[in-house]
Order: structure tokens, then sequence, then C-alpha cells
């Protein structure tokens, strides 16, 4: 950025020292010997006119001016000096360009309303008015004010259309990366996970195969590994929820958005309601995730294989678990296939709910006219 910055204004003292020598040669060889002040003072305005377009972008409107200012006040000085006011046209150009480049809108405007009002007045000075052309007067307004604030405009436009596609580009790329690392978290929730609880299962039911009152190494370190199985399902969940990253560009959807998720279903043409009982507590992120799942999986099913009838949401809070269950009509004898759904079908909800220790069932009514899918999740799970 520094060095852009640097380059940017060596190319703006360049130009403005282009413009100085131009404009200087012009007075010089059109005016008389440089004798007496007004010669003198029209090269040294000149000079600072045009070196002033070396200035800070924001000054653009106040160099505009000074050189709206200078094109008919050269004229004057030099006693109607025929081509006069030529003396000042590559400021001018250039100063026209930097008001509609630099300024905003308003600004611009002005600056370039001074500007004609200058060249209007300098021309008018510079010839008789009686014997004027003014479609000549038109061309040279236009080429020496408004072509070159138009490009100008031009270019600010141009800038912020690009910065505009700039920014979209690394919103896309962020909200691709978040994408990802949700993605990953997921599966190695799934896939890791799964494995760490079964080493603490198998540990646990290694131990409890021990007899009883057993305090052997072996029974010792059965224990040490169930245990250390536990802590560590807990510090990988942990872990894993960092992986969803920028929490604020993708946020992972929970309990709360459970409302939001039957208003797709009621879009779909399928009536639903949410009951809630007990008293909400807060949920640790990986379970308030796993829940919501639960529920899209619930409502997927009722939408691909229900019998239309209106479904059943409820959200059970207890002080050591929560429990949600999806029920729905089904025609009778009817069974939903577990298919992929949302992640792996019935078969991936389970093993989701497994993972955090949780309870996972689904099956028929016993009148066989209605399909329900529960999950309990212990609150401290996740």
């Amino acid at each position: 950025m520094r060095d852009i910055t640097g380059s940017l204004a060596r190319q703006a003292w360049l130009i403005a020292v282009v413009c100085t020598v131009s404009d200087v040669s012009v007075a010089l060889l059109i005016g008389p010997p440089l004798t007496g002040w007004r010669p003198w003072a029209v090269v040294l305005a000149t000079m600072a006119a045009d070196l002033a377009l070396a200035g800070p972008a924001r000054l653009s409107g106040l160099v505009a001016l000074g050189h709206a200012v200078l094109y008919p006040l050269t004229p004057l000085l030099l006693n109607d000096l025929p081509g006069a006011e030529a003396s000042n046209t590559a400021g001018m150009l250039i100063a026209g360009y930097r008001a509609g480049a630099w300024l905003s809108t308003l600004p611009a405007v002005a600056a370039l309303l001074a500007l004609l009002t200058g060249s209007v007045i300098g021309e008018l000075l510079e010839r008789n008015l009686a014997g004027r052309d003014w479609r000549l007067l038109s061309a040279i307004l236009l080429a020496n004010t408004v072509l070159p604030w138009l490009v100008g405009r031009y270019t600010t436009a141009r800038r912020a259309r690009i910065a505009e596609l700039e920014r979209r580009e690394e919103a896309a790329v962020r909200r691709a990366v978040a994408e990802e690392r949700s993605a990953v978290a997921r599966d190695l929730h799934d896939v890791i996970s799964h494995h760490v609880s079964a080493i603490g299962m198998h540990a646990g039911a290694a131990r409890l195969g021990l007899p009883d009152g057993a305090d052997t190494p072996v029974h010792r370190s059965l224990s040490a590994v169930e245990t250390a199985s536990r802590a560590a399902m807990q510090d990988l969940r942990r872990m894993l929820d960092l992986l969803h990253g920028e929490q604020a560009a993708v946020r992972q959807p929970g309990v709360g958005n459970l409302e939001e998720l039957l208003e797709g279903t009621r879009a779909a043409g399928l009536p639903a309601r949410l009951r809630t009982s007990g008293v909400p507590g807060e949920l640790p992120g990986s379970v308030d995730v796993a829940v919501y799942r639960v529920a899209q999986e619930g409502l997927t099913n009722a939408l691909r294989h229900g019998a239309g009838g209106p479904v059943d949401v409820e959200l059970c809070y207890r002080p050591e678990e929560i429990t949600l269950s999806v029920t729905n009509p089904i025609t009778p004898g009817a069974r939903p296939a577990a298919g992929e759904g949302t992640r792996r079908g019935l078969a991936g909800l389970r093993q989701r709910v497994a993972m955090f220790g949780g309870e996972f069932t689904s099956g028929p009514s016993d009148d066989g006219r209605s399909w329900r899918i529960s999950a309990t999740f212990p609150m401290e799970a996740g």
C-alpha cells in the first residue's frame, strides 16, 4: 500500500510539472518580454496553480477554483494579448479531471460550474463579443472543462465498481472458507467423535466384565481409559466448534431457529406446530446444532413420507436433559425410509445423538397411524 501511495504521488508531481512547463512556455511565447509586474504575475500565478495539481485529492475543488479564477484573469493582466488564456489550458484540463475523479457529486458539480464560468468569462474577455462564434465557444468549453470532468466522473464510477467487485469477491471467499470449516467440523465430529466414543464404550464394557470389587491394574487402566475418553469427547467438541470460524458470516442454526424451520415446512404446504415445555436453558453449541438437525430431519421425513397431516414438534427442557420429538401422521402400515436426508437420514441422526451420550428412537405409534422420532441429550454434553 505504501508503494502504491508513493507511486501515485510521483505521478501527480510529474503531471503537475508537465502542466507547469507547458503553460509557462505558452505564456512566455505569446507575451512580450517579461518587463513590468503583469507578465511576471501571470507566470507566477500559472506556476502556483499548476503545481497545486500535485496536492491532496481532497483539495481538488480549491485547485479547480484557482484555475477558474486564473483563466479570465490572464487576459486582463496581459492587456487583451491574443491567445493569453491559452497559458492556462493544460492546468484547466487536469483541474477538471481531478474535480470529476476525486470529489463527491455536489462538490464536483460546483467545481465544474466554477470552471465553466471562468472559461466563459475568459473567452469573452479575450475576443470581441460582437464577432463571437458561439459554436467555437461551445467547442472550447466542451474540450477544456466538460470533457475532462466527464472522464474524471467515469474514472470515479469505474473505481467504485472495481472496489465493489473486490468487496463481493472477498465476502464470497470468506463465506466459502467459513462453510468449508463448518463442513470439516461436522465431518470430524461425526467420524473422530464416533471412534473416541467407541473407545470409551468398549473400555466401560470391558471394565464391567471384570469381577465385582476387583481393583487390579487392568481395572484401573480401563477406568482411566473410560474417563479420558469422556474428557476427550468434551474437549474435542469444544475444539471442533472453533472450526466453524467466523460465526457472524456463517452461523450454525440452533434451537432459536426452530420456528423459522417450521415456517419453511408450512410454506411447503405441511401444517406444523411447536410446543415447548420446561424452563429453557442455555445449551452447549454442539448440542444446540444437534437438536436443530433432529428437528430438520424429522420435518424432512414428514414432507417426503408423511400422510400430509399436521406435524407436532415438541421441545422439553428438564434440569438434566433436553428432549426433542417430531410426530407426523403416516399411512397405516407405511414406514419412512432412512434416506440420506439432511445428514445421513435416521441412521446418521442415531449416530449423532449417540456421540453426545444421548438416546434416539424412531418408529411408528402403536396404532400405526403416526411416526415419531425422539432425541434426548444430556444438558452437560458438548
